[in-house]
């Protein structure tokens, strides 16, 4: 069996070097499985090649260069060039568990029917945290890329879906529906939803996931992300993800008096509130001001 595996990169280095490290010193690659890392390089203009210059004599790893911006953009780079039979996803700065690849190879033997699969992604916290954290955090951790669907090796469906920080998908079917540059994150802002538009595309075709508890990784969070700022800007491209993908159906003017009603609930419970009553209005807020600012929002062209 033959494993791409690719990690796409733009301006993170210093996480990066961490992701690479825990591949090359921990992770165990199944006997008779051969592999290859495709790191995708977004247009960095950081460390990031010395960070890989560092890594190519302790892993199969092949440098790709994607000069248009966008994940989405660099992910279909990465299916295009990929020789393996399957494409294990993980992110720059996901540090992934020594077995990882084990449980994969695994799930594709026991399912070889299946298109896609996906494992828990579980948070590294910084040791200082908001005091505000704990008690909010059942409803921001997916703003975290944290999932976790449970012990059972369960089909996957449109419900329960895996996050791009820990997925597979077999090439043949990945290559059925690329990904979408419209989507994903960009130097626009962050948008997301790229992997599961694209999950979703497979199961409407009659495809089937499945779900794998024992690929674990863990996604490294600085201690800058722990703000109402990044939620701000998670929540804001949620918005606009839901007006480009459709999702909507309500009108301008609800949407006005959503936000308005959101953003006085939020600033108020900052002094008020308990943090699990302000973070709804932070959230209610922000997503209605990603939808109405996409009204005017080019969607980005397909990649030819």
């Amino acid at each position: 069996m033959k494993l791409s595996v690719a990690v796409c990169t733009w301006n993170r280095a210093e996480l990066l070097f961490q992701t690479l490290e825990r591949m090359a010193s921990s992770l165990r690659v199944p006997d008779g499985v051969e592999w290859e890392l495709l790191i995708v390089d977004n247009n960095c203009t950081d460390d990031t090649d010395a960070v890989i210059a560092a890594f190519v004599d302790r892993l199969p790893l092949r440098r790709l260069f994607q000069p248009r911006q966008g994940l989405a953009n660099a992910r279909n780079l990465a299916v295009r060039e990929a020789r393996g039979d399957y494409i294990v996803w993980t992110d720059d700065d996901v540090l992934v568990d020594p077995s990882w690849l084990e449980e994969y190879r695994s799930a594709f033997r026991r399912w070889p029917e299946a298109s896609f699969f996906g494992g828990p992604v579980e948070p590294s916290l910084p040791a200082r945290r908001p005091a505000w954290l704990a008690e909010a955090w059942p409803l921001v951790r997916t703003a975290y890329a944290v999932l976790d669907l449970g012990p059972e090796l369960v089909a996957l469906d449109h419900d329960r879906l895996p996050y791009g920080a820990n997925m597979a998908f077999r090439l043949d079917a990945q290559r059925r529906f690329p990904y979408d540059p419209g989507l994903g994150h960009d130097a626009h802002g962050r948008i997301g939803g790229e992997e599961t538009s694209v999950m979703r595309a497979l199961l409407a075709a009659g495809a089937a996931g499945r779900w794998v508890p024992g690929a674990r990784v863990e996604h490294v969070i600085p201690e800058e992300r722990l703000s109402a700022e990044y939620l701000r800007a998670y929540y804001t491209g949620r918005g606009r993800r839901l007006h480009l993908e459709g999702q909507v159906s309500r009108g301008l003017p609800f949407w006005v008096l959503r936000m308005l009603a959101a953003e006085t609930a939020y600033h108020f419970g900052r002094l008020t509130s308990s943090p699990d009553l302000w973070i709804r209005g932070l959230r209610a807020s922000s997503i209605a001001r990603g939808f109405l600012g996409s009204r005017d929002h080019p969607r980005a062209a397909p990649e030819r």
